[in-house]
């Protein structure tokens, strides 16, 4: 009977880490719709996934382009269209008197390093369901989850769920989200 209860709790405790598998598995399957060559660079295939585009010029008006092309490892959280065309005014992004602004903005979606959608489930397991990523800009991303999702959160106060994770790049991972963190300045 107790060999009974100790098998009942351990497949328990790894229904969520199953489930969690399956769910970073099944987003590394989507990444073949964003066409992501892993030989290629952050800019080369932002440049070239049609759900990326805003993000590539808002990257050029940023003057990041090179950057993201050649140094690294870096991580991106990567605001898909849909996101930029709900958050923000795309014009004011796109202004050249606002190239400050812009990095800012930019520069809060990149940690340096290269963290899978693993190892950033890894830090939350060590940080009891919570770790905190610091930006290249120096502000904290902390992440969580909600229920098989990982949800990033800054220190605005603004939320992005990773929607699509582990595009891996030749410096560095894309995970896609669903929004924009918006640094209080825009």
């Amino acid at each position: 009977m107790s060999n009974k209860v100790s098998l009942l709790i351990v497949v328990l405790l790894l229904i969520p880490t199953l489930c969690i598998s399956q769910k970073v598995s099944s987003q590394a399957k989507k990444n073949k719709t964003l066409q992501m060559n892993p030989e290629y660079s952050i800019s080369k295939n932002t440049g070239a996934s049609k759900k990326h585009s805003t993000l590539m010029a808002v990257i050029k008006a940023a003057d990041l382009e090179e950057i993201l092309n050649y140094d690294g490892p870096f991580t991106v959280f990567a605001p898909s269209n849909i996101a930029f065309s709900t958050a923000t005014d795309i014009d004011f992004l796109l202004d050249p008197t606002h190239k400050k602004e812009v990095y800012s903005l930019l520069t809060h979606h990149i940690v340096a390093g290269n963290l899978t959608a693993s190892k950033i489930l890894k830090a939350m397991c060590r940080g009891n369901g919570i770790a905190s990523f610091t930006t290249i800009l120096g502000n904290k991303l902390i992440a969580t989850m909600n229920g098989i999702d990982i949800v990033l959160t800054d220190e605005f106060g603004n939320t992005a769920k990773i929607t699509n994770a582990d595009a891996n790049q030749c410096n560095g991972v894309i995970h896609e989200i669903d929004s924009v963190f918006l640094p209080n300045k825009i």
